[in-house]
C-alpha cells in the first residue's frame, strides 16, 4: 500500500512540476508577445519622481477644485511598473532613465551605457534611423540625467559638458526646455568652447533665453534647432508669471516636427521630482498639473489621428515617499488646503530672508504675515473651525524651528520654510517618508494606437521595448 501511494506521490509530483514548467514558458510568452505594430507619431511623457501617489493627490486637487482630474489619469490603459536599477532596488534617474530610453538595466549614475559601459540604443535613436524626426523636451537643464538617456553614452550622470557633447552629434531635430548645464566648463579635460557655441558652428538654430515671439516664429522645415528658455531650469509653474510652460514647447514641437515619416518625441518633467526631494506638496501638485497640461496638447492631437498616434505616460521613479493620509488626520483628507500655498519652497525661503533683511532682530511674531500671506497659515483663530490656525503643538515646533533655524549664524532660512511646508501638508492629509527616492513602482498609462499593449505589470525596461517597434 505505502508502495502504491508512494508511485502515485512521484506521478502527482511529476504533473505539477510540468504545469509549472507549461505556466513558466506561458508566462514567458505571454510577455514576449506584447508585440506593437509600427505608429506614425509616438509621445512619451516622463514625469520625473512621478508615482501613484503624485498623480492621486494631484487628481483629487483638481476634482476639489471643481476641474475634471488628471488627463493622463484618465488614459484607458495603466501598467504598473517596476523600476529598479541593476546594482540598486532603488534607482536614480539615470538608471531609469536608460531603462526607459534604452530598454536594459544598468548601475545608477550611468548614462546610456550597461554596467560594464556597453553604449545602448535608446527608442529614440530607433526612431530617427527608422526616418522620423526626433524631439526632446524638458522642464529641467537639456543634458540632466532622463533626457540625457536618449542621446548620451556616459558612465557619470554628473559630466554635463561631455554628455552635451553626445547631444550635438545626435542628428536630432530639437532639444528645447531648459538649457544646457556646464555649458561652458573650461576645466573639463574636454574642453572644445562653449556648447552654444560650438552647436552654432554645426548647423543648429540656437535660441538661449527665447521668448514667445522667437517661440512661435518657429516653423516646419527650419532645420535642427535648440530653443532654451533659459540656461538653467524652467520655473517652478507655481511661480511663474505667465512664462513658456513645456506644454508650450510641446504644441511648438508637434508643428516643426511633423512629416510624412511621422516623428518621436520625449516630454519630461523634470522639477516634479525636484520638489518631491523638498518634500513640497503644493509645489508638486503645480508641477503635475503643468506637466499635464502637456500630456493634453499631445491627447488633442491624437484624438484627431487615434490609428496613427501613440501616446505613453511614466514615472521614472518615485520620490520623497509621499503618503496620502497623516496620524493626525485619521480618515479625512484635506488636500484642498494646498491652494493656500502661494510659492515653492525656493521661493518662501527669498520672501522670509527678505523679511529678516528689514530687521536684523526679526522675532517669530514679525514674520507672522508674511507667513499667512503665503501659506495661508493662521496665528489666531479657533483650530476646531479652521484648519488653517496653528496648534499649540505646532505652534511650538514652528518656534524650535525658528530658534534654530531664522536665529543660528548664519540663518537657515531654508530649514524653517521646511518646517512650515510640512505643516501645511500634514493639516492637509499629506506626509512624507524620505527626502530621496523610493522603490515603489510607477504608473504607465497610455492612450492611441497599440496602446493595450500597456496594460498589467511590466517593468520599465519594456517601455523601451515596446517603444522601439512602434517608432520602426
Amino acid at each position: 500500500m505505502a508502495c502504491i501511494i508512494k508511485v502515485y506521490m512521484k506521478r502527482i509530483f511529476k504533473f505539477f512540476s510540468a504545469l509549472a514548467i507549461i505556466l513558466s514558458c506561458f508566462s514567458a510568452c505571454a510577455a514576449q508577445t506584447r508585440t506593437l505594430d509600427s505608429v506614425k507619431y509616438v509621445f512619451l511623457f516622463i514625469g520625473d519622481g512621478m508615482s501613484i501617489p503624485q498623480r492621486m493627490m494631484t487628481d483629487e486637487f483638481i476634482r476639489l477644485s471643481g476641474g475634471g482630474g488628471l488627463t493622463m489619469n484618465s488614459f484607458p490603459n495603466n501598467a504598473i511598473t517596476y523600476t529598479r536599477s541593476a546594482n540598486s532596488f532603488i534607482t536614480d534617474s539615470a538608471a531609469s532613465g536608460t531603462a526607459i530610453a534604452c530598454g536594459e538595466k544598468t548601475n545608477n549614475g550611468k548614462i546610456g551605457v550597461a554596467p560594464d559601459g556597453k553604449k545602448l540604443e535608446s527608442v529614440a535613436c530607433a526612431a530617427k534611423k527608422a526616418g522620423k524626426k526626433v524631439g526632446i523636451i524638458t522642464s529641467v537643464t537639456i543634458n540632466h540625467a532622463t533626457p540625457a538617456s536618449f542621446y548620451a553614452h556616459n558612465d557619470s550622470r554628473g559630466n554635463y559638458y561631455e554628455i552635451a557633447f553626445d547631444m550635438l552629434s545626435s542628428g536630432f531635430d530639437l532639444f528645447a526646455g531648459g538649457g544646457v548645464a556646464e555649458n561652458d566648463k573650461k576645466k573639463s579635460k574636454l574642453y572644445k568652447g562653449d556648447i552654444y557655441k560650438l552647436a552654432e558652428e554645426q548647423g543648429w538654430r540656437v535660441f538661449r533665453n527665447g521668448s514667445f515671439e522667437q517661440l512661435k516664429s518657429l516653423k516646419n522645415g527650419g532645420g535642427k534647432t535648440m530653443f532654451f528658455v533659459s540656461d538653467g531650469a524652467l520655473p517652478y509653474a507655481i511661480d511663474d508669471r505667465g512664462g513658456i510652460r513645456i506644454s508650450d514647447i510641446t504644441e511648438k514641437a508637434i508643428e516643426i516636427l511633423d512629416n510624412p515619416n511621422g516623428f518621436f518625441i520625449m516630454v519630461e518633467g523634470g522639477k516634479i521630482d525636484w520638489m518631491c526631494h523638498a518634500n513640497d506638496a503644493a509645489t508638486v501638485i503645480r508641477e503635475v498639473i503643468d506637466f499635464d497640461k502637456a500630456v493634453r496638447v499631445a491627447y488633442e492631437f491624437a484624438k484627431k489621428r487615434p490609428s496613427e498616434t501613440l501616446i505613453v505616460v511614466t514615472g521614472d521613479h518615485e520620490t520623497g515617499g509621499l503618503t496620502l493620509g497623516f496620524a493626525g488626520t485619521g480618515y479625512n483628507s484635506y488636500i484642498n488646503l494646498l491652494e493656500n500655498q502661494k510659492c515653492s519652497r525656493e521661493k518662501l525661503a527669498e520672501k522670509l530672508s527678505e523679511a529678516c533683511e528689514k530687521k536684523p532682530d526679526t522675532t517669530l511674531e514679525d514674520l507672522e504675515p508674511t507667513i499667512t500671506k503665503l501659506l495661508g497659515l493662521k496665528f489666531k483663530g479657533d483650530e476646531k473651525k479652521d484648519r488653517l490656525v496653528l496648534t499649540k503643538d505646532e505652534m511650538k515646533e514652528l518656534r524650535e524651528s525658528f530658534e534654530k533655524s531664522i536665529k543660528s549664524k548664519p540663518r537657515k532660512v531654508a530649514v524653517f520654510g521646511r518646517t512650515l511646508t510640512n505643516i501645511l501638508d500634514n493639516k492637509s492629509a499629506v506626509a512624507w517618508t524620505s527626502g530621496a527616492h523610493t522603490a515603489l513602482p510607477v504608473s504607465t498609462t497610455a492612450f492611441g494606437a497599440q496602446s493595450k499593449a500597456f496594460n498589467g505589470t511590466i517593468d520599465n525596461t519594456d517601455i523601451s521595448k515596446m517603444l522601439k517597434q512602434a517608432v520602426k
